[in-house]
């Protein structure tokens, strides 16, 4: 993918991220599986990376040809269907686990949240951002009946998490 740095360039880039910033740190990834003669150890390195660096959350895709992109005009699309869609999941499944165990870092701590409006599941909830970019869900008012709105920032206690969603209570 025509990448400038190598591994131990990125590895020490994310070491010295998270000595400055610390672990609360956010680190998210694109990844497409099956790019271009892309091989199974190669795969495996990605796997491999993605444990090290204990990624937040990402966004994966398996490669498919754009028209007009240099990959498409000079590489052969050559890694299966079949073994990209496999690798794919693989990527996913682990990023899921990744994302559980980061989560759980947030739990019994107090969040700064952007309100950026009603939970996709209950205009009872509300959903915003926190520091790291992550989707913290809580009830539209606080213990006192006061009432939240889109823009506010919310202080939030994380009580729960999900493998996408941080779940906490305005304090």
């Amino acid at each position: 993918m025509n990448r400038t740095y190598d591994r131990e360039w990125y590895m020490n880039r994310i070491d010295a991220i998270r000595s400055i910033i610390g672990i609360d740190c956010g680190i998210s990834q694109d990844l497409i599986a099956g790019f271009c003669s892309e091989t199974e150890e190669e795969h495996q390195d990605t796997l491999s990376l993605m444990k090290y660096v204990q990624y937040d959350y990402g966004y994966m895709f398996t490669y498919s040809e754009r028209p007009g992109t240099p990959a498409a005009k000079k590489l052969a699309d050559d890694v299966p269907e079949e073994v990209k869609k496999r690798r794919l999941q693989e990527i996913i499944a682990l990023q899921r686990e990744l994302s559980l165990e980061r989560n759980k870092l947030s739990i019994g701590k107090i969040e700064k949240v952007l309100v950026e409006g009603f939970s996709k599941r209950s205009d009872d909830f509300l959903q915003g951002r926190n520091d790291q970019n992550k989707v913290v869900v809580f009830p539209k008012e606080n213990s006192d009946g006061v009432a939240f709105r889109k823009g506010d920032y919310v202080n939030v206690l994380i009580k729960d998490c999900s493998t996408g969603t941080l779940l906490g209570e305005a304090v």
